[in-house]
């Protein structure tokens, strides 16, 4: 699938499963925006479909029911209310005024219901966005950026209703550049790189799969860390004494500790959080790159799916068939 003159989606498919938040996450320029166009039927797919419980976006009647997305908060009449653009919306889908205003109490715009869209900050733009989405009660989501302008209570307030809304077995596909958000909030991630599939597992899985460190606390910490040090370990000094050790694991620093005599009061692996999974999952596949300025080398552009069993055990072709009756499935090339 080209955006452009330029390959953005290639040979990219996978399914996402009712009952889960499921992260879409990829640097910048990964094709995440153009594959959920695809799914809307913005961008027809050279080859290839992306369907919504088993069929296109465009043959669903009154889809705003089936399905509900957000692209682009921005893309409003700025002269029209909050309660005017949704009710024009819902008028379209045969769906009640009383929606509307439910909608609009449950984004927190009950109170500016009223005012002029041109008048919004980012962030409520955001929420109306977010209402607009949420306006035919679909059973699936497909939410771009949505963390957009919102402020710490507002994202908050969205974490809490998507885990709402998967665990009453909707679909929940959300793309972020928020690490830390998308690990409290997702269940499962799909991570692309340059249009290609790269992963598609679960956090945890996701986030042990890259080993982290291992948290030492020990009688004598400077002697231990010498000795790791000296059979190759990075060793950091943690602000309360502990260590923090890489590049050895538990039982190797537990023996190593015990051939020294140094008795240790803890010995706690630890897995790489998901932002460090990302990055070294997707270093190979940003559309820039940044180098050090001591380095001496230009920033280059990476290619080819990251090396290690995560990418090559998650390359793979998801099921063939939507899962569920809130299922979504996309297979853009």
């Amino acid at each position: 699938m080209r955006y452009g003159g330029r390959l953005a989606v290639d040979d990219l498919t996978f399914t996402v499963e009712p009952g889960l938040v499921t992260g879409f996450l990829g640097p910048n320029g990964a094709g995440k925006s153009t594959t959920m166009r695809a799914v809307l039927g913005l961008e027809p797919p050279s080859r290839g479909e992306a369907l919504v419980n088993g069929r296109p976006y465009a043959s669903i009647p009154r889809p705003m029911r089936s399905m509900g997305a957000l692209l682009d908060a921005g893309a409003v009449h700025g002269g029209r209310s909050a309660y005017a653009h949704l009710a024009c919306l819902a008028r379209s889908n045969g769906i009640g005024r009383a929606r509307v205003a439910a909608v609009l109490d449950q984004v927190g715009l009950a109170d500016v219901a009223g005012a002029k869209i041109s008048g919004f900050s980012l962030g409520m733009r955001q929420r109306l966005g977010i209402g607009t989405a949420l306006l035919g009660d679909p059973g699936v989501l497909m939410l771009d950026e949505p963390l957009n302008g919102l402020d710490p209570e507002g994202i908050r307030w969205l974490r809490d209703l998507l885990r709402t809304l998967a665990n009453q077995g909707r679909t929940v596909l959300l793309s972020s550049h928020l690490m830390n958000e998308t690990a409290l909030t997702a269940d499962h991630v799909v991570v692309i790189g340059q249009g290609r599939l790269i992963a598609d597992t679960s956090v945890t899985a996701l986030a042990t799969h890259f080993r982290g460190d291992v948290l030492v606390r020990a009688s004598h910490p400077e002697r231990l860390a010498s000795v790791l040090r000296a059979h190759g370990a990075a060793v950091t000094d943690e602000d309360d004494g502990a260590l923090s050790v890489r590049d050895l694991d538990a039982a190797g620093i537990g023996a190593l500790a015990l051939s020294a005599g140094i008795a240790l009061a803890e010995l706690t692996p630890r897995g790489a959080s998901l932002e460090e999974a990302f990055m070294r999952l997707t270093q190979d596949s940003t559309e820039y790159r940044t180098t050090s300025m001591t380095a001496g080398t230009a920033a280059g552009t990476g290619s080819g799916t990251a090396p290690g069993p995560a990418a090559r055990t998650s390359s793979g072709t998801a099921p063939g068939s939507a899962a569920g009756a809130t299922g979504a499935k996309e297979a853009v090339r």
